[in-house]
């Protein structure tokens, strides 16, 4: 918690602000470094106006966003038992932070128990679905698979598999594959349905009506609400490599129709093939990018398949492009799904979104970064209300 003023004991102005997904558990450090020491200070904004800002984690953030909803609920509870004065809530979250306050406070209404908040805000949360390359996920299962067990890395080789299929990335993505040999016997397609996990959630959460219908629904965008996307093109190399244990395999960046988005080879083995079908040309699309990682040199989703290659073939892979589209901006202002290619790349229609209003960023940039635009819009219309 950081109080508005260095004399409280109590809150008075809470803003409860959920982190995102991830594996492990939050680390409230690097959170907070995020929101104060780049290009806005977003904490301090906020405490200088007076409001008071409590940053919510996890034990587990990969773990099923039903059950970290759960920790929101008894943080809200607490905020309201800790609080001085009438004020109301603020509670949100970033990326799937924003899915897991979206549920707590939307079960809270439907157990008739009274959440005290005014103010839902969401910051490039995956609302209608988030993406990771097909291609991509096929390829970690694979490293893991053949590589898993190595002595020293095998651990770092099998993380971005185990991360792909947490309970939180099942329900997360709009398209996921568990391994790289069913990506390889089924394409996968648009038409197919989506995880079971992913099915399952979205049930959850329309029983309890969807979203919180009290408060006044916040979003922002870390994409482009213009259908400019990041100019990344479709159905070409992304990663390719030519090392001694996976020479021949190459990643594809996502095209329309019929594809074989990558192809995935073991020396001494038979080539993998990961075919899709009907997926839209999403990787350039507008959107929060893919979040970087700082302490494996900055590789993003493509970046981290060419960075295990480099681990398994001792020599880098070529990587053309680090960082594709995340979460799309029509998916984080809740206008239309992913599914379909015209609503990806057109102008948001705010008519549509299920958002009270919202605000996409002028360029498209990475997910969840706090920037002065996107934070300046959210202050203001906190001090509104």
């Amino acid at each position: 918690m950081f109080y508005s003023s260095p004399e409280q004991t109590h809150v008075k102005r809470p803003v409860i602000l959920a982190d995102g997904f991830s594996i492990g558990p939050s680390e409230p450090t690097l959170l907070w470094e995020g929101l104060e020491n780049g290009q806005y200070p977003f904490i301090s904004s906020l405490r200088e106006n007076g409001f008071d800002v409590i940053l919510l984690g996890f034990d587990e953030r990969s773990a099923s966003i039903l059950d970290n909803a759960n920790v929101a609920i008894e943080c809200i509870r607490r905020a309201i038992a800790d609080r001085e004065g009438p004020a109301m809530l603020t509670v949100g979250g970033f990326s799937m932070g924003g899915l897991v306050t979206r549920y707590a406070l939307a079960k809270m209404e439907s157990q008739m128990e009274d959440h005290e908040t005014s103010t839902y805000l969401s910051y490039d949360t995956p609302h209608r679905g988030a993406w990771l390359p097909i291609s991509v996920q096929a390829f970690a299962h694979f490293v893991k698979d053949h590589w898993g067990s190595t002595p020293g890395i095998g651990p770092l080789l099998s993380r971005f598999s185990t991360m792909v299929n947490s309970n939180a990335a099942r329900q997360l993505l709009r398209w996921h594959v568990e391994t790289a040999d069913g990506a390889a016997d089924v394409p996968v397609d648009v038409s197919a349905g989506q995880d079971q996990a992913r099915t399952d959630f979205l049930k959850a959460l329309e029983r309890v009506g969807g979203w919180p219908q009290r408060p006044r629904l916040l979003g922002v965008a870390n994409g482009t609400g213009t259908g400019a996307g990041n100019n990344i093109p479709a159905g070409v190399p992304a990663v390719v490599s030519s090392g001694p244990q996976l020479g021949g395999t190459h990643l594809d960046t996502q095209n329309k129709g019929q594809q074989t988005v990558a192809q995935l080879h073991k020396a001494g083995a038979d080539p993998v093939p990961v075919r899709t079908s009907n997926l839209p040309d999403i990787d350039g699309a507008p959107g929060g990018l893919f979040p970087k990682a700082p302490l494996l040199d900055n590789a993003a989703n493509f970046g981290m398949a060419a960075m295990l290659a480099g681990l398994i073939d001792q020599e880098p892979a070529e990587l053309t492009y680090n960082a594709s589209t995340f979460v799309p901006t029509v998916s984080a202002v809740a206008s239309a799904g992913i599914e379909d290619r015209n609503t990806l790349y057109s102008k948001v229609d705010r008519e549509s979104s299920d958002l009270h209003d919202f605000a996409c960023a002028t360029a498209n940039e990475g997910h969840t970064v706090m920037t002065t635009e996107l934070g300046q819009w959210i202050l203001a219309k906190l001090l509104e209300a």
